[in-house]
C-alpha cells in the first residue's frame, strides 16, 4: 500500500477583491473622516482627516479612489443620523467599495451594537474596514474580538463625555445660568455677554400674541390671525400653529423668570431626553432678563388657560361674544348660529345651546343686540364710575393683601425643606445601618404624613396668594379702563374685551350685564 499523500490546491480567489488572484483589478478603497463638533478647533480636524485619506489612498498603485465620505458635526453614538455614513455603507453593499479606511473605532461608531453590526454586515459582503489607530483590519481572523473590545471602550467613553456634560449643564442651571434656542425663539436676542436682550419688533408680536388670547381668541384663532397676517413663526415659517401660539403663552421668559431643566437626557445612545417632572432637580430664575410681558398679564393668561380647561362647554373662540352670554334659565352658553345659510337673508344669531334640550324660553340675540345691550351698559357704568371706582379701591385693599400669606407661605416652605432633609437623612440611615425596619417604616411614615400635609398647606396658600394677585390685577386694569373712558355712541371690541366678563339673558325686558369687577348691570 503506498504512503497516503496530500496535495495543497492553492486558492485562487483574492478573498478582499473577490477577484482571481492574478487579476489586474484594482480594490475599490474610500475614506470615512467624522468630527462631532462645529467648533473651528474640530473643523481643522475634519478638513485634515479629509485631505490626509484622499492622498492616502491615491498614493497606493493598488487601490483605486472610491471617494471620501464625511460627517460633520455629528455624534457617533448612533448611525441613525449619519447621512454620509449611511450612504458610504449603501454603497459598499452595493458592491462599489471594497475597502473603508477611518481614523479609528471612535470615529466609526460609539455605539458597540451598531459598530459590530455595521462591520458584520459589511464582512458578510466581503467587504473589508480598517482602523489605523488601533491597526485593525475586520477580515482578519483577530478583528472582530478587538472591534469588539474597542467600541465598548469607545462607548465607555461616550458615557463619560455624556456625564460630564450633564453635570457641567445642571451646574449652570444651579448657577441661574439660562440659556435658549435663540434661532427659533420669538422675542429676543443673544446680547454681547450671552444673556436674552428683547428684539423690539419680535417683542410686538408676542404681546399681540397675549392681547389677542384675553381678548378672547383660542390659540386655534390666534394662529389663523398671525398667519393672515403674515408675521414670520419663531422657526421663519409662514404658518401658524396652535401648540406654536400655546407655547408662547405658556413660557414663563417672557415675564423676566427662566425655569431650568424642563426636559433631561434619558439615554446618552439615543439622545432620547423626557419632559422633567421631577425625576432631576429644577431651578427657578426671577428676573433674570428684561420681561417683555407684565408678570400680571402672564398671570393672568396662565389663569385663563387652566380656566378654559376647566370650563369645557363654555369657552369658544369663533367671535368675540363666544363664551360671553349665559342663559337666565338653564345656567348655559349662547353659541353663534347661522340662519338661511344659503340665501340672501343670512344671518349670525346667538343662541342658548341647550335650548331644545333643557326647553328654555330665553330669547336669542343678533350681533347688533349685543352691541346695543352694552352701549346702554357701559354708559349707565361711566355715569356712576367715581362711586364705582371708589368702592372697588376698598375692596382691593380689603381682600387683595397678600404679605400674610407670604409670610405663611415662606414659612411652610423652610419646614418642607426640613421635612425633606429628615425624611432622605431617615432613608440613608436605614441603608447604612442596621435596625427594627418596624421602627424604621413607623418612623418613616410620620415624616411622610407630615411632609404630605405641609406641602397640602403650602399650596392652599400659594393658590390663595396668586388668586388674590390675579383678582388685584384683573381689578386694577378695570379700574384703569374705567377711569380714561366717557360715554360712548358706538361700540368699541376693546372695552367689550376688556371690561365685561360675561351677560345673562333671563327675558327680552331682562338682561344684566357682568363685569369683570363683579359690577351687575340691568339694561
Amino acid at each position: 500500500m503506498e504512503a497516503r499523500r496530500v496535495h495543497t490546491i492553492p486558492a485562487v480567489i483574492s478573498r478582499y477583491t473577490a477577484e482571481p488572484i492574478n487579476s489586474h483589478r484594482k480594490r475599490r478603497v474610500a475614506g470615512y473622516a467624522r468630527v462631532s463638533t462645529d467648533h473651528e478647533d474640530q473643523v481643522t480636524s475634519y478638513e485634515a482627516q479629509v485631505d490626509y485619506y484622499t492622498s492616502y489612498i491615491k498614493g497606493r498603485h493598488d487601490w483605486e479612489f472610491a471617494g471620501i465620505y464625511t460627517d460633520e458635526g455629528i455624534s457617533a453614538t448612533n448611525t441613525r443620523h449619519r447621512d454620509g455614513f449611511n450612504t458610504m455603507v449603501r454603497d459598499a453593499l452595493d458592491n462599489k467599495i471594497d475597502l473603508i479606511i477611518t481614523k479609528s473605532v471612535s470615529r466609526f461608531a460609539r455605539n458597540t451594537v451598531d459598530s459590530l453590526t455595521t462591520v458584520r454586515k459589511l464582512k458578510d459582503k466581503g467587504i473589508e474596514v480598517y482602523f489605523e489607530k488601533e491597526n485593525i483590519w475586520t477580515l482578519d481572523a483577530k478583528g472582530e474580538l478587538l472591534i469588539t473590545i474597542m467600541s465598548s471602550l469607545a462607548q465607555e467613553e461616550s458615557r463619560s463625555i455624556s456625564e460630564n456634560t450633564t453635570w457641567g449643564q445642571r451646574k449652570r442651571f444651579a448657577d441661574g445660568k439660562v440659556s435658549v434656542p435663540f434661532k427659533q425663539f420669538l422675542g429676543y436676542d443673544k446680547g454681547p455677554d450671552g444673556n436674552l436682550v428683547v428684539n423690539r419688533e419680535q417683542a410686538r408680536t408676542v404681546k399681540l400674541i397675549y392681547r389677542l388670547y384675553l381678548s378672547g381668541y383660542t390659540f386655534h384663532s390666534i394662529a389663523s390671525d398671525l398667519t393672515e397676517r403674515g408675521i414670520k413663526t419663531p422657526a421663519g415659517c409662514d404658518v401658524w400653529s396652535p401648540s406654536t401660539v400655546r407655547s408662547i403663552l405658556t413660557n414663563e421668559k417672557y415675564k423676566g423668570d427662566a425655569l431650568l431643566q424642563k426636559r433631561y437626557t434619558v439615554d446618552f445612545l439615543t439622545k432620547k431626553t423626557k419632559a422633567n417632572h421631577g425625576e432631576v432637580p429644577q431651578y427657578y430664575v426671577e428676573n433674570d432678563h428684561e420681561a417683555i410681558i407684565s408678570p400680571q398679564v402672564f398671570d393672568l393668561v396662565q389663569e385663563g388657560i387652566k380656566r378654559r380647561g376647566r370650563g369645557g362647554k363654555r369657552h369658544s373662540g369663533v367671535s368675540i361674544f363666544s363664551s360671553k352670554i349665559k342663559c337666565g334659565d338653564c345656567g348655559g352658553w349662547y353659541g353663534a348660529k347661522v340662519w338661511h345659510s344659503n340665501d340672501k337673508y343670512r344671518r349670525t344669531i346667538y343662541r342658548c345651546n341647550d335650548k331644545f334640550k333643557h326647553h328654555c324660553k330665553t330669547p336669542h340675540l343678533t350681533e347688533d343686540d349685543i352691541k346695543a345691550i352694552f352701549i346702554k351698559a357701559i354708559n349707565k357704568l361711566v355715569g356712576n364710575k367715581d362711586e364705582i371706582i371708589s368702592n372697588i379701591q376698598m375692596i382691593r385693599e380689603q381682600l387683595c393683601d397678600t404679605v400674610n400669606l407670604e409670610n405663611e407661605q415662606e414659612r411652610l416652605n423652610q419646614d418642607l425643606i426640613a421635612l425633606t432633609n429628615m425624611t432622605e437623612n431617615c432613608i440613608a440611615e436605614n441603608a447604612r445601618v442596621s435596625q427594627d425596619q418596624t421602627e424604621y417604616q413607623k418612623r418613616y411614615n410620620s415624616l411622610v404624613s407630615r411632609y404630605d400635609k405641609t406641602k397640602e398647606q403650602y399650596e392652599a396658600v400659594t393658590a390663595k396668594i396668586r388668586d388674590r394677585r390675579l383678582r388685584n390685577e384683573q381689578l386694577g386694569v378695570f379700574i384703569n379702563n374705567l377711569k380714561n373712558q366717557d360715554l360712548i355712541g358706538e361700540f368699541d371690541e376693546r372695552l367689550w374685551c376688556s371690561l365685561v366678563d360675561y351677560i345673562t339673558v333671563y327675558g327680552k325686558e331682562d338682561i344684566r350685564v357682568t363685569f369683570k369687577d363683579g359690577t351687575e348691570l340691568r339694561v
